[in-house]
């Protein structure tokens, strides 16, 4: 294997893989080093992958019958859970079928390992196909610096050597503290557990209960009950034959009321509403993993220094401001960029930050860093207990209030929402929260 690359990357995951194809497709010389047995075996989150970029790395994908990924969503909905109810803001629309697709269902294990044999080709078709490679089941143990310059990685005895290193290695910030972009453990204040079964049914049964047609797709986020008085909130989304269910919980609130994410997880499953979704299914796989909460107060001090460029999860890129999870479309986008400055680096020969600063710029005027620095407030406001408790069960109060016909004088929509709110709130709470809300959305 040759020992010197214009690029070493970090982590066979979705940021690094994007990477990846973006570096064989330059044609650079480059490694790529993935701990898993194949790219997408440790991966074990799943979700939606949001946007278009997906389309930028592999062309009308849609168009290949075994593709990576499961379904494309052209349903959202939004759930407010209390004890008994559920109240939803649906949305459903044709433009959601036009491609290139603005949201697709995946599974990692699945798409990861999809993507890779993209990446291969890529690299087959390159100037290097014999001289870049992906290589798995390797444990990248250090970053190799020269006065405070990368030059490579060391795994075990071995040493390879590179003018630059992606990396990618997740939420687990061994290597970003390493190389010192990162000073310490973020702290579990501001980091989460995603825990998920994925549920088989029949297909048809699927598609039929979730009024699915052909491979059309639904995202569902929770609010509230779900999580039994824990931070955070509940999903489901659904795949070809299969749904993904699950948390995503606050570790912090978990440690101190002292409750075990599986536990919340049944708790969720036993509500009506999640109930009859799931009856008749088997579970088939079951995962949990961290994740940062989205907060930018965590993320390293900076995404680069001489010879180093962090992406996806290793730079904290994540985000659920009440409008969707974001975090695999964050992942992609940065690799992308992250690959498109080592080329402009290679072309000037200086793998210094002088050229390697360049990322950040592309980062911060890119979409990602715009909506992380642009709805801070929305993410911190989220968190908070009168938007994960008091204001679903204001809505599921008014709900069972509005939608209830009795054989008595109904009373006007205003008296029944001041009656919701003085059970669950006050309207100051209110105001409050609408003012917030108003600045931070």
């Amino acid at each position: 294997m040759e020992d010197k690359f214009d690029c070493i990357v970090i982590g066979g995951g979705v940021a690094g893989l994007a990477a990846a194809m973006t570096l064989a497709r330059n044609n650079m010389k480059f490694l790529l080093i993935e701990r898993g047995e194949f790219a997408g075996s440790k991966n074990v989150s799943g979700g939606v992958l949001w946007g278009s970029d997906l389309n930028k790395l592999v062309p009308n994908y849609w168009e290949e019958e075994e593709g990576g990924w499961e379904r494309f969503i052209n349903h959202r909905r939004l759930t407010f859970m209390d004890k008994e109810s559920t109240f939803s803001l649906d949305f459903k629309s044709s433009h959601f079928n036009e491609k290139p697709y603005t949201g697709v269902v995946v599974l990692r294990s699945k798409f990861d390992n999809w993507l890779a044999g993209k990446v291969q080709e890529a690299i087959d078709a390159s100037d290097f196909a014999m001289d870049s490679f992906i290589a798995t089941d390797i444990k990248v143990d250090e970053v190799l610096m020269e006065n405070d310059k990368a030059v490579g990685i060391r795994t075990g005895e071995d040493e390879f050597h590179a003018d630059s290193v992606i990396i990618a290695e997740g939420v687990n910030n061994l290597l970003t503290r390493q190389v010192g972009l990162q000073d310490k453990y973020v702290p579990a204040d501001h980091m989460l557990t995603g825990i998920k079964e994925v549920i088989r049914f029949d297909q048809k049964v699927l598609e039929d209960r979730f009024q699915l047609n052909g491979l059309s797709g639904m995202s569902n986020e929770f609010v509230g009950w779900a999580t039994n008085g824990i931070e955070g909130g509940g999903f489901l989304y659904t795949n070809r034959d299969t749904i993904s269910l699950g948390l995503v919980l606050g570790l912090k609130d978990l440690r101190e009321k002292k409750q075990k994410p599986y536990d919340v997880l049944n708790h969720f499953k036993k509500h009506p509403t999640i109930a009859d979704a799931i009856r008749g299914g088997e579970v088939v796989e079951y995962s949990a993993h961290v994740v940062s909460s989205g907060d930018s107060r965590v993320m390293p001090k900076e995404l680069y220094k001489d010879g180093i460029l962090l992406v996806g999860e290793a730079a904290n890129l994540l985000m659920n401001a009440g409008k969707a999870i974001q975090g695999m479309d964050y992942a992609m986008r940065s690799g992308i960029l992250a690959a498109e400055t080592i080329v402009e680096a290679k072309a000037k020969e200086d793998y210094t930050s002088a050229t390697l600063k360049e990322y950040r710029q592309k980062m911060d005027e890119s979409y990602v860093m715009k909506d992380i620095n642009g709805f801070q407030d929305a993410v911190h406001l989220l968190h908070t207990e009168t938007m994960q408790q008091k204001v679903p069960n204001l809505v599921c109060d008014f709900g069972k209030q509005f939608f209830t016909i009795k054989n008595e004088p109904t009373p006007k929509s205003e008296k029944m929402l001041l009656k919701s709110i003085k059970k669950h709130a006050s309207v100051w709470e209110l105001v409050k929260l609408g003012f917030k809300a108003r600045k931070a959305l």
